[in-house]
């Protein structure tokens, strides 16, 4: 295999493993709406905004995997792995609430290197750029 075909293939690895966690979880809200719409208010987040972060979550997720639009949808889950960080992880009292805030931060991080660097040559992003889009 040449170099290109394994960055190729090691890119669309890398965006399926970094957007499957927001697809399993916005399925998983879609499975108990109710309770992740009261978690949300007990954390001063309105209920309205459900379903935004749910088409965010499963919407970005499915763009970023096929690598369409995927710098926008890298952006948007950016956004929303900064917010999930503040709004629901800054509690430094308790350890397991800072792991989970470095660990929105760093999947921020990856998110930006993908909105920055775009899906890579297995993506239907690419496909418009080869017929001139």
């Amino acid at each position: 295999m040449d170099m290109s075909r394994l960055k190729d293939a090691i890119d669309l690895a890398g965006r399926v493993l970094i957007a499957a966690l927001f697809i399993w979880d916005g399925w998983g809200i879609t499975q108990d709406y109710g309770g992740a719409a009261d978690y949300l208010t007990q954390h001063g987040v309105p209920g309205f905004a459900l379903p935004m972060a749910l088409a965010l979550q499963l919407g970005g997720g499915a763009l970023v995997i096929v690598g369409w639009w995927t710098r926008l949808a890298a952006l948007g889950l950016a956004g929303f792995c900064l917010s999930t960080a503040l709004i629901f992880h800054s509690d430094f009292s308790d350890f397991n609430e800072q792991i989970h805030f470095w660990k929105d931060l760093a999947i921020a991080g990856g998110f930006l290197i993908l909105a920055a660097h775009g899906a890579g040559g297995w993506a239907l992003d690419a496909r418009g750029r080869q017929a001139g889009i």
